[in-house]
């Protein structure tokens, strides 16, 4: 790990929201009881990866995983509703930690903290890895971002800071997701206030709403619209683009000057019917297996064995990073995403 924080050296791994790089909510199989060799997954990525990730791990270990996908608010949601009876075993992902943070006074995540990252600061050289009481660690980074069409605009003309968004010429060519609805829009909404305190960030969503020709609840949406051409720019994560692009989409991604760019965690579901399943599932997706399953889908490995395929590296993007309050996210974050719903909903 010390390879990986003298990599990182000042990127402060922010964090995000209740909602995540999700969309539909949907599900598959059933929950796992004890005893039976059954994980019970709650997660918010790429379906297609996360069945990647359940069939590398049953090739491994003689168990099952039953992957269940919604967006980071409606799993929280459920977790929270399930909490007296919990069903799943193990919760990964929801655009940064900031959602895990969020939960953790909610009492529905446990403590447990893998070998691989035992040794590991909770913050080092500004960075936060890991919970400081073990309620979630670390497995990838992100980078928020821009993707854009490239029959639609030039690298040139693409926007480079998140005032450009606000140019004139994007009014109906934007897309950014719903924050009372995707991690990944409260984490945009949120770094905004930390950088220009509450009110100027209002008045900036005020006028970024009127450039956008939608507001799709899953994070993942506005990257797919710009690559069929249903807008022109879409505020989104690093690795949603490269994987259209991989695909041969007309997709590429802009860092933008100042941005947040943060470790995306897994924990435990506090109370599940599978504990040591799901602490065996929280092992592999931080082994050279699991994290190399990862890095085929464009994710930024934090397993320093395993080498990255996307075109950024940790190295040129720490510069763009900007650091959260953790602390304040806590403290805001329902009340931030509900005045959200109460302005634009």
């Amino acid at each position: 790990m010390k390879k990986v924080v003298g990599f990182l050296a000042s990127v402060f791994l922010g964090a995000v929201m209740l909602a995540g790089c999700a969309g539909d909510s949907s599900g598959s199989g059933e929950g796992g009881e004890k005893g039976e060799g059954r994980i019970t997954l709650y997660s918010p990525e790429t379906p297609d990866m996360t069945k990647e990730l359940k069939q590398k791990y049953e090739e491994l270990n003689d168990e099952t995983v039953d992957v269940h996908y919604a967006g980071t608010n409606v799993l929280v949601n459920q977790m929270m509703a399930e909490k007296d009876n919990p069903k799943a075993d193990v919760w990964y992902g929801g655009g940064g930690i900031l959602p895990f943070e969020a939960a953790v006074e909610k009492g529905i995540i446990g403590s447990y903290i893998p070998d691989l990252a035992a040794d590991w600061e909770v913050v080092e050289n500004g960075i936060k890895v890991k919970h400081e009481d073990g309620k979630y660690v670390g497995v990838e980074i992100f980078v928020l971002g821009f993707s854009y069409n490239t029959e639609l605009v030039s690298e040139e003309e693409a926007p480079k800071t998140w005032e450009d968004l606000l140019d004139p010429k994007w009014k109906g060519k934007i897309q950014f997701s719903n924050p009372a609805a995707s991690g990944t829009a409260t984490l945009m909404v949120m770094s905004k206030m930390m950088q220009k305190g509450e009110d100027e960030a209002w008045t900036y969503f005020e006028k970024l709403a009127e450039q956008a020709n939608s507001m799709p609840d899953s994070g993942s949406a506005p990257t797919k619209a710009v690559s069929m051409g249903e807008a022109h720019i879409g505020v989104g994560f690093d690795f949603m683009a490269y994987e259209l692009k991989a695909k041969g989409e007309s997709v590429d991604f802009v860092v933008p000057d100042k941005t947040p760019i943060l470790v995306n965690p897994v924990s435990l579901v506090e109370g599940g019917p599978n504990e040591e399943g799901g602490k065996k599932f929280i092992d592999f997706l931080l082994s050279k297996e699991g994290q190399e399953v990862l890095a085929n889908w464009y994710h930024i490995p934090i397993n320093p064995e395993v080498e990255s395929k996307t075109p950024l590296t940790l190295d040129s993007v720490k510069s763009h990073a900007i650091d959260l309050d953790i602390d304040w996210v806590n403290e805001n974050y329902d009340r931030i995403r509900n005045e959200w719903k109460d302005k634009f909903q």
